[in-house]
């Protein structure tokens, strides 16, 4: 029906849908936060999309207010997935901060704060890639533990 329809559009590539990618972003421990927002990261190397992931908790408010949060939140990343880095797994969580600025000047401010957090995070996560260098990655030997004698053994 409608020819550049398909460019709005928020396929199944471009969303975290299980509990383990959640899990997996989370355990990445990368981390920024501005205004009602905070942003979980990880780069995925197998891939050029990024990927977005959204948690609005009840404390946010009633159902509409969470709703209208998810639905503003999608429909900036769909706007803005060409200018955002690629290949990071994102997960946005909204701060209990009420429902979202109405019309055109609150979808803004969402834009430019996702992009901001974004720039940030993709920051972070190389900056963390740079600091792990191939010795850090080796496992450490294990040494034996020494035999020390308890007051409460039985052994002389």
């Amino acid at each position: 029906m409608n020819a550049d329809r398909g460019d709005c559009r928020f396929p199944r590539s471009a969303r975290l849908r299980r509990p383990l990618d959640f899990k997996t972003v989370y355990e990445g421990r990368t981390s920024v936060a501005a205004g009602p927002l905070v942003l979980y990261g990880l780069r995925r190397h197998d891939s050029t999309v990024s990927r977005l992931g959204l948690s609005v908790s009840r404390r946010v408010g009633h159902a509409v207010v969470r709703n209208r949060w998810k639905r503003r939140l999608r429909d900036v990343f769909r706007r803005l997935r060409e200018r955002l880095p690629a290949g990071l797994d994102i997960v946005v969580v909204v701060r209990a901060a009420g429902p979202p600025r109405a019309g055109a000047a609150g979808v803004a401010a969402i834009e430019r704060l996702l992009l901001d957090l974004t720039g940030r995070l993709a920051r972070k996560i190389g900056e963390r890639a740079e600091k792990i260098s191939p010795a850090d990655d080796q496992p450490h030997p294990v040494t034996p533990q020494s035999s020390v004698k308890r007051s409460g053994d039985s052994n002389g």
